[in-house]
């Protein structure tokens, strides 16, 4: 949401007659016509005093619309739709109707759910999965999402496949990595040289407009003595966007992470690792399921390409349509456009099943250095029915670009 933020700062003014109306407008830039969340600096507005925010409303049009505090009640959020191009205004709250849906968190047995009317859209496992019986208890497991369902209620991930028990759903552990000269592997569970588990939440939220939660996550050496074997500390936040529209919704994925070892971690150029990875489910391969790129490959050309965002598109449940993920890169992330990882056609014995990454060490070597911060990005736009290239375009502008908003 970095770009949204720092829109306000940049450019909002706001009208403001009386001391219980304010309004604004938004001005996009062009090739912009989709749905991205926005941000307003409560600072700006004059709404700093937290006893009065909870009788305020959004409206525009004259109709209400959804948004919230966040944990901090420095800003507002809200969903814009770009084909709006009228007012908004914030009212006093008795003079508008209450909105309905956002997205609800619950926590049970070792899961946070994010759900949206009844549907669970995404699960984070933070209690420990272990293998299948009679598989090494080695490939046990906290800290990924597993299921992401479509829209409509399809999985569409998958964890602990015959061919890769260490595949967990939606996850990013670096693989070739070197602590002090010695490689140390987080990805490849089998190898008992690393791991990354589920710590503990900074924070979890419902709301009208996201849920979601701030988790954080060890990358733990397990070569290494007691008190050198964090690699790695990971603050991995994730929100689920309601784009109040019954075959859409968004989310927002993002690593920050830094190394307390005092001389840091390598990360060698490798093919995975890092990033943002998905083992798709075991109902989709060569032939129902299809990728496209913003450079315009495919399933066959994709692998090790660079892009801005990447489709994956796949045969619904009940073989009657299509769902998929559209991932989405942000510009200041490392190596973007950035490298991926697109399983070939003919792997998994022929089957071609799906695996998608964006791998930001893919061509080059990265060095995080101790006590630095660091922070990689993404959005993804999970779907049911088909996006055309022109949307995904559309998608990735308003991730990296910033909204305006002026004074009318």
């Amino acid at each position: 949401m970095r770009h949204i933020l720092l829109a306000c700062f940049l450019v909002f003014l706001l009208s403001c007659n009386d001391n219980e109306k304010y309004s604004f407008k938004i001005v996009e830039d062009d090739g912009i016509f989709q749905s991205s969340p926005i941000s307003l600096k409560v600072e700006a507005i004059g709404l700093e005093d937290t006893n009065g925010q909870d009788n305020l409303a959004l409206t525009s049009n004259g109709e209400q619309i959804p948004f919230q505090f966040d944990k901090d009640k420095k800003h507002i959020w809200f969903v814009h739709d770009s084909g709006n191009k009228g007012s908004y205004e914030i009212v006093s709250k008795a003079s508008v109707n209450e909105g309905s849906g956002g997205i609800k968190m619950e926590k049970n047995n070792g899961d946070l759910q994010l759900i949206k009317g009844s549907i669970p859209l995404l699960t984070y496992r933070y209690g420990m999965t272990y293998p299948p019986e009679g598989v090494d208890s080695i490939f046990k497991k906290s800290g990924y999402i597993h299921p992401l369902l479509s829209p409509s209620g399809d999985t569409i991930s998958r964890i602990q496949p015959p061919d890769h028990y260490h595949h967990y759903g939606i996850w990013g552990p670096w693989t070739h990595t070197q602590i002090e000269g010695e490689r140390v592997d987080f990805w490849n569970l089998v190898e008992g040289q690393g791991t990354v588990l589920f710590k503990d939440f900074n924070d979890t939220n419902s709301g009208a407009v996201y849920g979601g939660f701030s988790a954080r996550q060890e990358h733990i050496n397990l070569k290494a003595s007691a008190d050198k074997r964090i690699a790695l500390n990971e603050e991995l936040e994730v929100k689920v966007w309601d784009l109040d529209r019954p075959d859409r919704y968004m989310v927002d994925y993002t690593s920050n992470f830094n190394s307390p070892l005092e001389n840091g971690i390598l990360f060698e150029a490798y093919r995975y690792g890092g990033g943002l990875g998905m083992r798709f489910t075991e109902r989709w391969h060569k032939d129902n399921c299809t990728v496209l790129t913003s450079e315009g490959n495919d399933r066959l050309t994709a692998d090790g390409t660079n892009a801005r965002w990447c489709m994956v598109t796949g045969e619904s449940a009940d073989g009657k349509g299509t769902n998929g993920v559209l991932f989405l890169s942000y510009p200041e992330n490392r190596a973007h456009p950035e490298p991926m990882r697109v399983w070939p056609i003919d792997g998994n014995g022929g089957r071609g099943d799906m695996f998608f990454e964006f791998c930001p060490i893919r061509h080059e070597e990265w060095k995080i250095e101790p006590n630095k911060d660091y922070r990689l990005k993404y959005r993804m736009v999970v779907f049911d029915g088909k996006l055309t290239a022109e949307e995904a375009e559309s998608y990735w502008k308003s991730f990296a670009e910033m909204p305006r908003i002026v004074i009318e």
